[in-house]
């Protein structure tokens, strides 16, 4: 049923989605394509389940998943980051990157290379509209994506730390001009980036019950296709474009085959990259600003 591959498409789209944000966090205000986001989605779900496994309350090993995910983050910005400003711009990127074999590694030492089976934490009830099924906890992952994107637009927009941030986007020299302080706020932005990716991932491992060190991999790539496609730089185009690519994904599936999935989701960034570069709400002739 179309009705039902749709509301699963939103599902994974909101995972997407969050992490489009965090990528559009980094580049959008840093410049800095931040390849570590994968890894910290992984870590988000491979903590939790470590946390669950050794016998914690789901709420603290989420939030442990949560604080060391900005641990991780803040490490990320202090070696691979602050001492590479002004110099090679590709080199911080490569050092991010490492910073995700890094973190894959670990946790391939830690748990192997198998899938490992997140324990349902919600009672297994769903809320039916005739034949649609909708299960609790893709509507309540769902509801809380959504939330959190929305306190972050009006975070940046009515706050004057977000004032800043978007000072900063606009124009990091102007910034430094008019006294905002980038020694502080660039760590600030890694964790909340560090945030969003965790908490995608372990809504991920909530909702599809599983995890492996490897799983932020094929996330992370559709997450910067989602970024791209919805407008680069622009939050609200990163969530266009993470539940665009999740409703493709899952129609692809449903009517077409799980085997040219990634022929379909990447053919559809080719093809807005061919038609409309700046993407579908990002503004020419420079790249829009969060």
């Amino acid at each position: 049923m179309v009705s039902q591959q749709i509301v699963n498409g939103l599902m994974l789209g909101s995972i997407y989605m969050l992490v489009a944000v965090a990528f559009t966090l980094a580049i959008g205000v840093l410049n800095f394509l931040n390849f570590s986001i994968p890894g910290l989605f992984m870590v988000g779900g491979m903590a939790a389940y470590g946390g669950v496994k050794l016998g914690l309350h789901w709420s603290l090993a989420f939030a442990g998943a949560l604080a060391l995910a900005a641990l991780i983050s803040l490490a990320v910005e202090r070696l691979a980051y602050r001492p590479m400003q002004g110099g090679d711009p590709e080199a911080p990127l490569v050092s991010s990157l490492g910073f995700l074999v890094l973190l894959e590694n670990l946790m391939l030492i830690r748990y192997g290379s198998d899938q490992q089976a997140f324990p349902p934490l919600l009672a297994d009830m769903n809320l039916r509209i005739g034949d649609l099924v909708i299960g609790m906890a893709q509507l309540a992952s769902l509801a809380l994506s959504i939330a959190l994107v929305v306190w972050l637009s009006w975070f940046l927009s009515a706050t004057n730390s977000g004032r800043r941030i978007r000072t900063v986007a606009e124009s990091g020299e102007t910034a430094v001009l008019l006294g905002v302080n980038m020694s502080s706020l660039a760590p600030r932005l890694f964790v909340g980036s560090a945030m969003l990716a965790a908490t995608a991932g372990i809504l991920f491992a909530v909702n599809y019950q599983q995890v492996s060190p490897f799983m932020g991999e094929g996330v992370g790539f559709k997450g910067v296709a989602a970024m791209i496609v919805g407008g680069m730089g622009s939050i609200w185009g990163a969530v266009l474009g993470g539940l665009l690519i999740g409703m493709i994904e899952v129609l692809s599936i449903s009517v077409i085959g799980a085997n040219v999935v990634n022929i379909t989701v990447y053919g559809l960034l080719l093809l807005i990259l061919i038609l409309r570069p700046q993407g579908l709400i990002g503004r020419p002739p420079s790249r829009e600003k969060l």
